[in-house]
């Protein structure tokens, strides 16, 4: 079984992690699910790509393996396992093996019945906790990303709570070198967007108050939407109700409120909401790690701009493994910026 308690042997259950303290939103992501919202299910997946590449880099996984994504802290766990290597991500998490302090973004090889403890971090929302060789867990329309709203996709289509056991795909791990990745540095967020497709919807002023403001992340967010607040958007005569159409992640909807509601991961498939503009694909991660009362600002850019940046984006996450498993020196507390390494290493 994939859940619950098991009267057996230790040495006949299955390999696992097993829960003993989550949060709400603890559930299990991977990189989303395609070509299902033309029948109306969410493409999901992690908040924060990057960082679940990161975590999949760190002990050996493909970038996109399903993961255990967290918010705000990610619980306590114990090893059911003869061994296993695990990482966690995200941010500065506070990271304990058995009360002794490990590092974030590195690789930790783990024995049968220690503890491991993830806590708040100063920086970040979202966290992730990646094991070498994944969690045994069946696909649900092409993906392993957990769809709350629709029940479907990771541990039974539900968050994970205390007692539930993830299944490990392996029951020991090899001696491997310790591998590190320095976390990035976030600074002020400044979210690259192309404007439109409606932003002719919005009056002029409006525009470029959207632009020239700073938007704060209101305590109004989750996976499916962040609400920001700031100036009121004032629309056109065209009025603040289109014929409902498809939206993607990063799309800006601004209802007839004024405020407007960025989309993320587990967004509906369509809105009748006007969109002012849509957040490119390499930003949407740094505006997932914002916590309510930071501010962020928008800056246009023209849409082949946007395809670089998908495009340097894709590249920088499918170079993480190598950076990962490069030899380097041990680093020292002030660790260069992620972004620094990744474009060393293409050099």
């Amino acid at each position: 079984m994939l859940d619950g308690q098991s009267d057996a042997p230790v040495a006949l259950q299955a390999p696992a992690l097993r829960a003993l303290e989550t949060l709400p939103m603890a559930t299990i992501q991977d990189a989303g699910r395609v070509g299902w919202m033309r029948w109306g299910v969410s493409g999901g997946g992690a908040m924060d790509l990057q960082s679940l590449a990161s975590a999949n880099a760190l002990v050996g996984n493909d970038n996109g393996e399903a993961a255990l994504e967290f918010a705000l802290a990610g619980g306590i766990w114990e090893i059911e396992a003869h061994s296993c290597r695990v990482a966690v991500c995200g941010g500065q998490f506070s990271v304990f093996v058995d009360n002794a302090r490990q590092e974030p973004y590195t690789s930790l090889t783990l024995r049968r019945g220690q503890m491991l403890r993830i806590t708040a971090a100063p920086d970040a929302i979202w966290g992730y906790l990646a094991v070498a060789g994944g969690f045994e867990l069946p696909e649900a329309l092409g993906s392993r990303s957990t769809l709350l709203r629709a029940g479907i996709g990771g541990f039974h289509g539900r968050a994970l709570t205390a007692g539930d056991r993830l299944i490990l795909r392996t029951q020991a791990v090899a001696h491997a070198r310790t591998r590190a990745l320095p976390p990035p540095v976030r600074a002020a967020a400044e979210l690259r967007v192309v404007l439109g497709p409606q932003d002719d919807h919005f009056e002029h002023e409006s525009l470029r108050h959207f632009i020239n403001s700073d938007w704060r992340v209101s305590t109004k967010m989750d996976r499916m939407g962040y609400n920001l607040s700031g100036p009121i958007l004032k629309h056109s005569d065209k009025g603040a109700n289109i014929v409902s159409d498809g939206v993607v992640a990063g799309s800006v909807q601004v209802p007839a409120s004024g405020q407007p509601i960025a989309l993320m991961m587990d967004r509906q498939p369509t809105g009748g909401y006007p969109k002012i503009a849509t957040v490119v694909t390499a930003d949407l991660g740094r505006l997932a790690q914002c916590r309510p009362g930071e501010t962020v600002r928008f800056r246009p850019i023209p849409v082949h701009e946007a395809v670089a940046a998908r495009r340097s984006f894709t590249a920088a996450i499918a170079n993480l493994r190598a950076v990962a498993e490069a030899p380097r020196p041990v680093f020292v507390k002030r660790r260069r910026p992620l972004q620094d390494v990744i474009a060393n290493s293409e050099r």
